[in-house]
């Protein structure tokens, strides 16, 4: 294999999308906030306070991943945490500060997902539906077994 490998390609091509989004949401006076927030808040958004365990359901991400990005956002004060139902569950919720940045939000959300369709547009295959199902094709056999396959 000559070049990058896959890996690599995906977190460059990562890389451009967020630093994009990124540039975006600063332009709109939202500093300091990060693309990976933006399904927590949304998830928080629509189904109001939720245990970081269904959050990451939501999201779709590990619960390290979520209590990770969540313990991030509490230090920004996006979201608040609180104990749940046992001492192992805590329940995140948004915070007034993450509730008045709504609207610019929602406007870097709309227009992130609108330029995401004009990319797809533009490829052969629309990049949302190969991500789709790629990850579906994972799910159902993992990469780890398919590199076993070749060792």
């Amino acid at each position: 294999m000559t070049g990058p490998g896959l890996g690599t390609r995906l977190r460059h091509l990562i890389e451009l999308l967020d630093s994009d989004v990124a540039a975006v949401e600063e332009e709109l006076g939202l500093t300091g906030f990060r693309p990976r927030y933006a399904p927590f808040l949304r998830t928080l958004a629509t189904l109001g306070p939720s245990s970081i365990r269904d959050l990451a359901a939501a999201v779709e991400v590990t619960h390290s991943a979520a209590s990770q990005t969540v313990a991030q956002m509490e230090r920004q004060g996006l979201v608040s945490l609180s104990p749940g139902t046992d001492a192992r569950q805590r329940i995140v919720d948004l915070t007034p500060k993450s509730m008045a940045l709504m609207p610019r939000l929602k406007l870097a959300w709309d227009a992130a997902e609108a330029a995401g369709r004009e990319l797809d547009a533009e490829l052969p295959y629309p990049l949302s539906e190969v991500v789709i199902a790629a990850t579906e094709a994972l799910r159902h056999k993992p990469l780890r077994e398919r590199i076993q396959r070749y060792l």
